[in-house]
């Protein structure tokens, strides 16, 4: 069965791309299946050994939403992304290489200048342009080894060939998962990539400026009887449909199909991109509903007038994240900002490559690649600065993945430990100052996967506050943050966990009330909470444990059964990497 836009039979694919998995060590089960119209499908693919290890496919036909997860497998795993969010320890930090065997390592210097080599001027003008970065900020999370220095990868520049060393701290902060992909051949990959940017920069374009698009023509519509029964059934179900040219009077290669569900007034855009109309007008519908049935499109937002409100970075990002962000009225009105067009930018693949790169140098805009083919797989990872960057550059200022690494060690420690009182509130300060947000998760500033069932996966810096302050002593200061842990975690604490918090806001009231006798109650607290709780409670407000519900965890986790089988699947690429690259 061949597809548009595929260089290969879906049964050959799919077969090749199993194969090559078992062949690495990975065993793939499919979890779940969804087929909530004809002609969508959508499926959940997963390591059976590594949870963290995922995707989802999506397509026209059964075979074609397995492909589809199937190749965005292999685009994560040889671009890494899988681990983008992780420490990956310290033998990987020291190990021959950390992410690449081509990878090229700066030292960071005297004055901690970006170190020379890394970048071209372009680039440095464009993330550093009133020259303030460091090279201490674009140490990478996965090694967090200063002493190595900044980690950057080759990318080639498309305008001259040139290789250009980009710090993989850039490419994680700034880009995530935008312009990766994995394909048959090589320019079917990189048009799949390409069309992404697109698709991304378009969207946020069209989302930002509250842009009115013009409808597809019927007659157009009717050339895809298959799309039309998919939306025809999504109608019948009490879901109106606008399918919209977002090619903005046939610019780009991009396309918009907008939901609407009247039972609570809310709206949903997605946005396809790709050379041929059809095959990205099949994707926009079968994106609407990747990973959805119809009960799960209650989850969206009414449509609004604030236009400042639509044009806010935030909301572009949670547009990225899940498509639940804003969107204007404006999009729907009546009459459009643009005529529409019948466009088409398809041809072979090679062809298409080149048409996509030319709409990219009429911008004036440079387009770098990385090829990965270590796992026999072709992938790359594009960027396009200004273009496809999902947050801004100043986000290595304000929100790096790296701002906790210097932490790691000492809050990994805070378990058992026995400082000086002082000690611990000093730490709160810290905290303060260095302007951590009290909503963070511990685990995501240290870049550890600590599985569901223990404290470190709920506990936040608020939270964090709240049993440092019992440490120390400061019962006040212990009260405020523990009301704050109930009023913003509670909701995903086990009732376990949720019950120790009511028992020590209880016992921490109490400790103000110089007139009553605790003992006094004890029998009652029992009852009320049961003696474990009041037993680890009172342990909390004597300051001899504090640290409720976390467990110790040594220099190379193992107390986080999900961080290593997070490392075991790594080290399967590192050997694949080794490989390749020694031939």
């Amino acid at each position: 069965t061949f597809i548009p836009g595929k260089d290969a039979a879906l049964e050959d694919s799919i077969a090749r791309f199993q194969q090559k998995l078992l062949d690495l060590g990975f065993h793939i089960e499919e979890a779940s299946w969804l087929n909530p119209v004809p002609n969508v499908w959508s499926v959940h693919i997963r390591d059976k050994e590594c949870a963290l290890c995922f995707t989802n496919g999506k397509g026209a036909t059964k075979k074609a939403a397995l492909a589809s997860a199937l190749g965005e497998y292999f685009e994560r795993l040889s671009t890494n992304y899988f681990f983008a969010d992780f420490w990956l320890g310290e033998t990987v930090a020291n190990g021959p290489f950390v992410h690449y065997p081509n990878e090229k390592w700066f030292p960071l210097t005297e004055n901690d200048d970006v170190p020379e080599g890394l970048l071209d001027a372009r680039l440095r003008a464009f993330y550093d342009p009133e020259n303030e970065l460091t090279g201490s900020q674009l140490i990478d999370l996965q090694s967090g080894n200063e002493e190595r220095g900044v980690c950057g990868l080759p990318f080639t520049r498309q305008s001259d060939n040139q290789t250009v060393y980009i710090p993989m701290n850039i490419i994680g902060n700034l880009y995530v998962s935008n312009g990766m992909s994995a394909g048959n051949t090589r320019n079917e990959a990189r048009v799949q990539g390409l069309s992404e940017v697109f698709e991304r920069y378009v969207k946020n374009r069209i989302i930002a400026e509250s842009i009115s698009l013009p409808e597809i023509p019927a007659e157009v519509m009717a050339r895809y009887p298959a799309v039309m029964e998919s939306i025809a059934t999504l109608e019948a179900e009490g879901f109106p449909i606008f399918a919209y040219d977002g090619s903005l009077g046939g610019k780009y290669p991009v396309i918009c199909v907008v939901l609407f569900n009247p039972a609570n007034g809310t709206c949903f855009a997605s946005f396809g991109a790709h050379p041929d109309f059809g095959v990205a007008l099949e994707r926009t519908v079968t994106e609407l509903l990747q990973g959805r049935g119809l009960k799960d499109l209650d989850v969206f937002t009414p449509p609004t007038f604030d236009d400042e409100e639509v044009a806010e970075h935030t909301n572009l990002e949670t547009h990225f994240i899940d498509s639940s962000g804003l969107i204007s009225w404006d999009l729907f009105k009546q009459d459009a900002d643009y005529p529409f067009t019948d466009w088409s930018f398809s041809g072979t693949t090679e062809e298409e490559f080149a048409t996509l790169m030319a709409i990219f140098a009429a911008e004036d805009k440079e387009v770098y690649i990385a090829d990965y083919e270590h796992l026999g797989v072709y992938a790359c990872r594009i960027i396009v600065p200004g273009m496809s960057d999902i947050y801004p550059a100043e986000d290595l200022w304000l929100a790096n993945n790296n701002m906790g690494s210097h932490l790691r060690e000492t809050l990994l420690s805070l378990p058992g430990s026995a400082w000086n009182k002082e000690d611990y509130l000093n730490l709160i300060e810290q905290l303060d100052e260095e302007g951590f947000d009290d909503f963070t998760r511990v685990r995501e500033l240290l870049g550890l996967a600590t599985g569901a069932d223990n404290g470190w996966y709920t506990l936040r810096v608020g939270e964090l506050k709240a049993m440092l302050a019992l440490a120390g002593g400061d019962l006040e200061q212990a009260l405020i943050w523990t009301e704050w842990t109930m009023e913003f975690n509670s909701s995903v604490f086990s009732p376990a966990r949720a019950n120790y918090y009511r028992c020590l806001q209880t016992l921490l009231l109490l400790s103000q009330e110089d007139a009553r006798q605790p003992l006094q109650y004890l029998n009652a607290f029992i009852k009320m909470y049961g003696a474990e709780a009041v037993e680890a409670a009172s342990a909390a407000l004597s300051g001899e444990a504090a640290f409720y519900g976390l467990p110790a965890v040594d220099h190379d986790l193992q107390a986080f059964p999900a961080h290593q089988s997070l490392l075991k699947a790594y080290d399967k690429l590192q050997r694949a990497k080794a490989a390749y690259w020694s031939k």
